[in-house]
């Protein structure tokens, strides 16, 4: 995929995903990589920035496979600024998919 596409994208998908359940970092890149190839350099200055405007906080728990987690929680104001993008998403790709439809349904004709 290619890298701006995941840039712009990255920050959402990482509110989303923290939305439905408390992360922490390692936990968070796997599941994101699941779905979109991301390297977690580019995931913890994202997080840390987050964090910062405190969209996020977090928090240590105790781990059974060595030292304590630091888990990503969403703030109230975390969430706001999430149904904010989604909403921005959701009008972006609206757009951009027209664009493909008349892009490639204009060489039908």
């Amino acid at each position: 995929m290619n890298v701006q596409f995941k840039k712009g994208v990255l920050e959402l998908c990482v509110l989303i995903l923290i939305s439905n359940k408390d992360q922490y970092g390692y936990e968070l890149a796997q599941n994101i990589s699941n779905k979109i190839e991301v390297a977690e350099g580019t995931l913890y200055p994202l997080l840390r920035r987050l964090t910062k405007e405190e969209f996020l906080t977090t928090y240590l728990s105790e781990s059974s496979e060595g030292p304590p987690r630091k888990y990503y929680s969403l703030t109230q104001s975390g969430r706001e600024y999430m149904n904010e993008l989604i909403r921005e998403w959701r009008q972006f790709s609206m757009a951009v998919n027209q664009f493909i439809e008349e892009g490639t349904n204009h060489g039908e004709k």
